[in-house]
């Protein structure tokens, strides 16, 4: 695991390196091993290194036989030990151990169609000399990011978006609207950031530079319309599922340093942590967060998974402070606007992973949106079986399945409420996002605390499903509603925030690498053929995942119903232990010279919240909250505060120049 970055351009090869310094040296947390680059008179390549395969020896860039063909890389491909020997039968010599090099002569037999071959999470920039051209690419799932800058036939590249800002020419401007978008789905929509003229790379796809023009291509996409929706029997599936996830499990302990794992007490965690200790190590070291808000915390089924699995635990637990004094390191690595919190906590956890010596966790990220566990799903089957009869006092009770805790209440307040909340729109079956569309509605309400200005370039939700569903691809209309839904979930959110935000981000601000075996390409592509009721059973979730549980992990974990991961949000901001920014970045004065939010608004919500110290804020005005303070952070740490030059170079880089120049700068050594 590393951080890459890149220019091509027409620059001399020393103002390159210089660039390149200053682009290392601003995400030295995802490298802090090492740092390389290599010039000539069209191209710079940079790597931040976090050595994990091939310790003494993977330093990169990493080039071919005759050093026509170098690449930085980011990630792991897992299957690269079957890989190398393919190569080395057709005669390839190689100088690292690493999976790197790997890529570099697989490149060399195939070009891009090598993509196919691979079965990692990965970004990598490679450039053949010989053919003046540079190929970008980014995984399946999009686990591992890619963010570029187009000007005038040159292009800037790297793992995250401050690389792009280290050239002072790159415009720092927040994108309007990615933030309308954002304050509708959580995320940005398709390849926008948050930032204008700023773009990341599709995952699935690749591109290719040559002659001053960038060409992105799919290589991969997710689909529904596999031809295994058949009638395979039931256990047949539940097997080859169990197979596949072994598989996919072994193959990501494939490291020279440890390897541990994050530990929540739901299934998916404790499905692969329970892998990993019946078959592969038995002294497996093992990372959760609690909550001291026991709404938040999970910490007894951590606990007692621990106990069962008998790992070698590590805790940390986690304050409304904590999340508080932790946001702006956290949009300092998101580089995005947030309505959750939930992040931060998990920035947290890779701290406590860091400072026990680890550089490796396997996770249980994935599982929710390929086999159908979040209450989304089974929202949408409730809603498309009311609106047949939406008269009906019947139906909506099933209502009650999903969210026993709100009905069993003292009161019916709360129950009539969440009836009606679902009854909005119920009619509208026909909407390709029938399933998501009265949460972006809902969520889309915060909008309301939009500058006047801002407002009027937002857009509606309306325009917004618009531009999304021109994006679907043709088949979609021909699956069934769940997997309309799925597809919805993953396209949106899954590698823009949870694998982001929630993943990548958060972890490589400690140097610390996530692996994800639900995510292996070969178990999303088994958990799409399936037929629906598989993965959703009338609403049973994640159905076959829970069968083939069974015998592996206790019943009280794998049939325990999800507990949504949230953390707080309002109280962390709000009274007596506010962080000391949120006063200055929600005045009148900060909030009119940034020009997103309307000042009387926020300051109405302000003083709502200080006033019940946030515990009676609806979750609207939660959302509202977090989206507010991480927009005036984003705005104050990229916007109007980057770091300047000379505090952010990387320190020994080893430079690797192009036969007949040179490269040089301070602390160099020449290769």
């Amino acid at each position: 695991m590393c951080g890459i970055a890149g220019i091509i351009d027409h620059s001399p090869p020393a103002a390159k390196t210089s660039l390149l310094r200053r682009m290392l040296g601003l995400i030295r947390h995802r490298g802090p091993d090492a740092f390389g680059i290599y010039v000539d008179d069209r191209v710079g390549l940079g790597s931040a290194r976090l050595s994990i395969l091939d310790l003494a020896g993977g330093d990169q860039p990493i080039h071919n036989e005759d050093k026509s063909v170098w690449i930085v890389y980011n990630g792991e491909v897992f299957n690269y030990p079957d890989l190398r020997a393919e190569l080395e039968q057709k005669g390839h010599k190689f100088y690292t151990k690493t999976d790197t090099e790997v890529l570099v002569h697989l490149y060399e037999e195939q070009g891009p169609d090598l993509l196919q071959k691979l079965n990692g999470q990965f970004a990598f920039a490679i450039w053949d000399s010989r053919g003046q051209s540079l190929m970008l690419a980014r995984d399946r799932m999009g686990i591992r990011p890619l963010f570029y800058h187009l000007e005038n036939g040159s292009v800037l590249f790297g793992s995250e978006i401050k690389t792009l800002f280290a050239d002072p020419s790159v415009p720092r401007e927040i994108d309007l609207q990615t933030l309308s978008d954002i304050f509708t789905c959580w995320s940005p929509l398709g390849e926008a950031t948050a930032f204008r003229a700023v773009y990341q790379l599709l995952p699935g796809h690749y591109a290719l530079y040559r002659k001053g023009r960038l060409e992105t291509r799919p290589y991969w996409r997710l689909s529904f319309s596999g031809e295994g929706n058949g009638e395979r029997p039931f256990d047949v599936c539940r097997e080859e599922l169990s197979a596949l996830l072994l598989d996919a499990t072994e193959i990501r302990l494939r490291a020279d340093v440890p390897v541990g794992a994050y530990l929540s007490g739901g299934l998916d965690s404790t499905y692969v942590t329970a892998l990993v200790k019946k078959h592969f190590n038995n002294r497996l070291r093992t990372f959760s967060v609690s909550f001291s808000d026991e709404k938040f915390d999970e910490a007894p089924f951590q606990l007692k998974a621990v106990d069962v699995l008998q790992t070698d635990h590590r805790m940390i637990r986690c304050t409304e402070k904590d999340i508080g004094e932790n946001l702006p390191n956290v949009i300092w690595h998101t580089e995005v606007p947030m309505t959750r919190t939930a992040p931060v906590p998990l920035y947290m956890l890779s701290g406590l992973v860091r400072e026990n010596d680890f550089k490796v966790v396997l996770t249980g990220e994935g599982s929710d949106e390929i086999f159908a566990g979040y209450d989304i799903f089974k929202e949408d089957r409730v809603r498309r079986f009311w609106a047949r009869e939406p008269e009906s006092a019947l139906r909506p009770l099933l209502l009650r399945r999903l969210y026993p805790d709100i009905f069993s209440s003292d009161t019916d307040r709360a129950g009539a409420f969440l009836t009606g909340f679902f009854k909005r729109g119920l009619a509208r079956v026909g909407s390709h996002v029938y399933s998501h569309l009265v949460r972006w509605e809902n969520t889309a309400q915060i909008k309301a605390f939009f500058s006047d200005a801002l407002q009027e370039q937002a857009g509606t939700v309306e325009e917004f499903v618009n531009r999304y569903t021109a994006m679907l691809p043709e088949e979609y209309t021909r699956w069934d509603p769940l997997s309309r839904a799925q597809y919805t979930e993953i396209a949106i959110f899954l590698s823009n925030y949870l694998l982001s935000s929630q993943g990548d981000r958060v972890a490589m601000g400690h140097s610390v690498e996530g692996r994800f075996p639900f995510l292996d390409y070969r178990v999303v592509e088994f958990a799409c053929s399936l037929p629906p009721r598989h993965r959703l059973n009338v609403l049973k979730d994640k159905y076959i995942l829970r069968k083939a549980a069974d015998g592996l992990i206790p019943p009280e974990l794998a049939l325990r119903p999800k507990q949504p991961y949230r953390a707080p949000i309002s109280r962390c901001f709000m009274g007596n232990q506010a962080p000391d920014y949120v006063d200055e970045l929600l005045s009148p004065e900060s909030l009119k010279r940034a020009g997103y939010f309307n000042p009387d608004k926020v300051n109405r919500l302000v003083e709502k919240c200080r006033k019940q110290e946030g515990a009676l804020l609806s979750e609207r005005e939660n959302m509202a909250v977090i989206g507010i303070i991480s927009t005036q952070l984003l705005d104050h740490l990229f916007v109007r505060r980057f770091p300047s030059s000379s505090i952010v170079e990387a320190g020994d880089v080893k430079i690797y120049s192009y036969p007949g120049e040179s490269a040089s700068g301070p602390k160099s050594k020449e290769r």
